[in-house]
């Protein structure tokens, strides 16, 4: 009876899962920045606009509050039921995507349509893409593993899947989200074990279409070679690089001190949204853009290392998520990044949980929610591992003792 009791209690031991905590610090610092750069670099917006000086931090603790409950309920949620429904997922993803072209449900701001009028406030469906397309991606490469190792044909669904996505970003257009979304693709496949000459067979010919699209309209040309050298039009096609220039260069090692940027001051546009980067350059210098730059590293770093352990362990979906959401997140903070030091062209992309923006903040944070989930996951399939390896060690052990005990009690 003894014997019985004690096997059966180390054989109820179950699993535990564990949230990575360097990924969970990583991801609440650079909130955290966020909240604090969007107040300081909003104040005299509003303040022009008679809104009130807090009128942008009000919006993103709100923004921030939906994104940390819909974080929270990803969080809370198995992986197994995003896996399932990886088809319905992707017909959303479509039907967002084409809405925006309905009359009167579409909004149509600064001359692109891509935005979801919702009464009460807006929504740019893209955001929502990005998550489902790395949920249906992930489920792809666990369904269809051997052939996206062996096989050509393996690469053309989910490639004809981004491009379909591209060709209606375009139509909006999004030029910037439209290659975040070929990057991350390509990126996962690779990842899931194709092979690269594979990706530059299906790659090479798409260059050309690439190249249209990129320099088909003017306003796409002006800002392939004006941030080249954008000096040389400052006030015109130059005028926000050159801004953003001077405020970093104004910040040297240490900045001018939180709140005190001059080029905020209607001088930078965009200063909360998408060079909010600048503002932080000037305000906290390089040691401000080191850790910025420190903490995507760490948690894009810790998201990828927690994939390849989820792959290792059998947890493929999960480590494929891992992958993707931590991709997404590196490509999205490196083109904005880029954009706002003149390393690349200007496109619309924020820095992720640190520029203000309703959807892009409260999507982002649904998507680190997945990330930790599959962390979770991940570390409980490790714990079950390490668990296997020690039960045979443990129920002999507690067998011996039992018999150890037994034997005590009968010679007493």
């Amino acid at each position: 009876m003894f014997g019985f009791g004690t096997s059966q209690a180390v054989k109820r031991q179950g699993p535990r899962g564990s949230f990575d905590p360097w990924l969970l610090v990583a991801l609440i610092g650079l909130a955290s920045v966020g909240l604090v750069m969007v107040t300081s670099s909003s104040i005299a917006v509003a303040d022009s606009n008679h809104q009130g000086a807090f009128y942008y931090l009000k919006k993103d603790v709100l923004f921030l509050s939906l994104g940390v409950l819909a974080a929270g309920v990803a969080m809370r949620t198995e992986l197994k039921l995003l896996e399932k429904n990886a088809f319905p997922l992707l017909a959303l993803a479509f039907a967002l995507l084409l809405a925006v072209f309905v009359p009167h449900f579409g909004m149509r701001l600064n001359g692109a349509r891509r935005w979801l009028n919702l009464a009460v406030t807006s929504f740019q469906p893209v955001e929502a893409v990005k998550l489902i397309l790395v949920v249906y991606m992930a489920s792809y490469l666990v369904r269809r593993r051997d052939s996206i190792e062996t096989e050509f044909l393996g690469l053309i669904k989910p490639l004809m899947v981004a491009g379909i996505l591209v060709v209606l970003l375009l139509l909006q257009p999004d030029f910037g989200s439209a290659m975040l979304v070929i990057t991350v693709t390509i990126g996962m496949v690779w990842l899931g074990g194709a092979r690269p000459v594979y990706l530059c067979g299906m790659g090479l010919p798409l260059m050309p279409l690439l190249y249209m699209a990129a320099t088909g309209e003017s306003y796409r040309m002006k800002r392939l070679t004006s941030f080249m050298n954008p000096w040389e039009h400052p006030f015109t096609d130059g005028f926000q690089l050159t801004q953003s220039l001077m405020a970093i260069g104004r910040g040297e090692w240490t900045g001018v001190g939180l709140g005190s940027s001059v080029l905020k001051l209607s001088y930078l546009p965009e200063a909360h949204t998408d060079f909010i980067f600048a503002v932080i350059g000037e305000e906290l210098g390089l040691i401000g853009i080191v850790l910025v730059m420190g903490l995507f590293a760490l948690a894009v770093g810790r998201g990828l290392a927690m994939g390849l352990k989820g792959v290792e362990v059998g947890q493929r979906f999960a480590g494929y998520v891992a992958f993707g959401v931590s991709l997404m997140l590196a490509m999205q903070a490196i083109v904005s990044v880029g954009v706002n030091l003149g390393a690349l062209p200007t496109k619309g992309l924020t820095l992720p949980l640190i520029s203000y923006g309703g959807s892009s903040m409260a999507l982002t944070c649904a998507m680190a929610g997945v990330l930790l989930r599959a962390t979770w996951e991940i570390n409980r399939a490790l714990d079950a591992r390490q668990m296997a390896k020690r039960m045979p060690e443990a129920v002999a052990a507690a067998d011996a003792n039992d018999a150890v005990r037994q034997h005590e009690a009968v010679a007493a």
